[in-house]
């Protein structure tokens, strides 16, 4: 499956992007699991300025406290790293364990997306 998804990104790097917003439309889209800078791309290209990112991370103490363990060939993969020096993120969220930390992020985000609607 991953193979076939990759000859698919090799051939056209917006396939699955297309395929998400295909015969669909609405006021805003979240699209939660972009992986690669080619997909960014695709919804800025797509979408124009109205298109917002948004980074979630987390240290690695914190990761490694949910029990993630670093795994070779799948946690250095581009599916997995392949965003990490993008560096043009409209918003960054850090989830590193405060909860209240992580609700205050949010609703700013949220209310990010009221106003636009």
């Amino acid at each position: 499956m991953i193979c076939w998804g990759e000859e698919k990104r090799c051939a056209d790097p917006g396939f699955f992007c297309r395929k998400i917003v295909e015969g669909v439309s609405q006021p805003i889209w979240l699209v939660s699991d972009t992986r690669r800078v080619s997909d960014i791309q695709w919804f800025q290209e797509a979408y124009g300025p109205v298109t917002q990112t948004v980074r979630v991370v987390a240290s690695e103490q914190s990761r490694q406290q949910r029990g993630w363990v670093f795994t070779p060939g799948v946690d250095d993969a581009e599916s997995e790293c392949g965003l990490d020096n993008f560096g043009n993120f409209d918003w960054v969220i850090e989830n590193h364990g405060d909860e209240q930390s992580l609700e205050d992020q949010l609703e700013n985000l949220l209310e990010f997306i009221r106003a636009t609607l």
